[in-house]
């Protein structure tokens, strides 16, 4: 299979297949790609590598020549003193993906046939081109044609020639980050759905990260091995098929740092397996006839309707009067409770205050004040006001004896 682009959005198709499996058994939908195998391997200036190689008969013994050789980080190798300098590739072929071999001052000995191999350890890509070498002596002769399996260049002796090798894809180009850049994902597009509308089944990065999309019954009858990415095994493995299972998978390999997009489509058709034939004797009274084994028959569903009866009617009823009874016992039971805790309540103040005893000797009630109104005479006889009053002033303040004759010795005493 080849590479997509990277900026191609479509991957490319590289197999397309018709599964049929049995109604109640388990299908695998094999999909496997190497390439895919998870490596963390640093050295990624040695990890591509393109060498020139010639297979030559012109002295005879038929041997392959290695004749150069070239790194990612950019070192160019000749191997014979001869050619160096006489053969080389472009400085910038590791950027350019150019990695055509130029000779100059062709000779009859460079006649054969070169390979340009293509190594990329990392991505695990090996490819090789071949092309053919005829020298000649008539600039007439010289061009170049197809012979069915590589191209040949007819070269006139004395020129220079270049034999072409390019390789443009992304799988060329360095990667500022290498995690996450694997991605597989599954598809399913069922019977009379366009392919953009697919559903998405799982996801799978090679960071370890796993997505199922649907319904729990789908994921778990749809499933990808945890090693996938370890074995370079991407198959979906469908148990308990049914006929709902039908429709387009497509298993979608993304590598987007060696430039992989490719896609593997299964059309999936369950069949219900062979039914086993009966003999029926048609002699024998109420006996149903045989059943045509060439008649595919679905599901049959009978629709059976029960008249309703009176004890419906009952059971319904008794259902109500049973629940209104349950709740008027709670509602009596909560009515009770209710009142003995107040009886309770009152119970415990009514004992709490009269418990108490009172000592009225710690209280003092001074009654110097009210003595002379309980010793008074009350009388209401006064002939007048005057003879009231002065009554009043003399039970307020008593009359007081002053000795005159000590008051004028005071007096006159010098």
């Amino acid at each position: 299979s080849v590479p997509a682009d990277a900026s191609n959005p479509e991957s490319v198709v590289v197999s397309v297949l018709n599964v049929s499996a049995v109604l109640g058994s388990q299908a695998v939908l094999p999909c496997k790609s190497h390439r895919m195998v998870w490596t963390q391997d640093r050295l990624n200036d040695r990890q591509r590598v393109v060498h020139w190689d010639l297979h030559s008969t012109y002295y005879g013994d038929n041997k392959m020549e290695r004749l150069c050789d070239m790194y990612s980080a950019g070192d160019q190798r000749v191997y014979s003193s001869y050619n160096r300098g006489r053969i080389l590739m472009p400085e910038n072929a590791f950027v350019e993906g150019n990695f055509s071999l130029v000779i100059k001052g062709v000779a009859e000995h460079d006649a054969g046939i070169y390979s340009c191999n293509l190594h990329h350890h990392y991505c695990h890509l090996y490819e090789t081109v071949k092309i053919q070498l005829t020298i000649t002596k008539k600039a007439e002769d010289a061009g170049e044609f197809w012979d069915g399996e590589k191209p040949v260049l007819v070269a006139l002796e004395g020129s220079t020639v270049t034999l072409p090798c390019v390789n443009r894809n992304h799988i060329w180009t360095e990667r500022h980050s290498e995690e996450e850049q694997q991605v597989v994902h599954w598809d399913r597009q069922p019977p009379g759905v366009p392919h953009d509308r697919a559903d998405r089944l799982i996801d799978l990065y090679a960071s370890g990260e796993r997505r199922s999309y649907g319904p729990l019954f789908l994921r778990r009858k749809m499933n990808v091995s945890d090693a996938a990415f370890a074995l370079g095994d991407f198959s979906l493995r469908i148990s308990g098929l049914e006929s709902a299972d039908e429709g387009t998978y497509s298993c979608h390999l993304h590598h987007h740092y060696c430039g992989l997009h490719e896609r593997r489509i299964y059309r999936v058709s369950v069949t219900e397996p062979p039914r086993e034939r009966k003999v029926v004797n048609l002699t024998t009274h109420n006996v149903a006839p045989a059943v045509d084994p060439n008649v595919v028959r679905g599901h049959n569903v009978i629709n059976v309707i029960i008249p309703e009866s009176r004890m419906h009617f009952f059971q319904q009823l008794g259902y109500i009067l049973a629940t209104l009874l349950l709740f008027i016992v709670l509602l009596i039971i909560v009515v009770l409770v209710t009142r003995k805790r107040r009886q309770r309540g009152y119970e415990y103040n009514v004992k709490k205050y009269g418990e108490k005893d009172v000592n009225l000797k710690e209280f003092t009630v001074d009654t110097t004040d009210l003595t002379p109104h309980k010793s008074e005479d009350i009388r209401l006889d006064y002939k007048n006001n005057i003879l009231k009053e002065k009554a009043e002033q003399a039970r307020s303040f008593p009359a007081k004896n002053i000795d005159l004759d000590k008051g004028n010795n005071d007096l006159l005493a010098p």
